[in-house]
């Protein structure tokens, strides 16, 4: 699965820096969220992003293709 966070912020006219301000995660871990770059994620910063974003867990991730 990977996050589809670059989408969604495209979509709503946001950018990363913005996303990064209303995180507060230090920014090494945001950007690895933010590049599919982690093998896990805490749900407390999955409540935020949906949150931040007015969005589901499911609109947050994509199934790999051929998978």
């Amino acid at each position: 699965m990977t996050l589809r966070i670059k989408e969604i912020l495209d979509k709503k006219g946001k950018s990363k820096y913005w996303l990064y301000m209303q995180l507060g995660l230090s920014y090494q871990n945001f950007n690895r969220i933010i590049n599919n770059e982690t093998s896990g994620i805490k749900f407390e910063n999955l409540k935020n992003l949906c949150d931040i974003l007015d969005c589901t867990p499911n609109d947050l991730f994509v199934e790999y293709a051929g998978k």
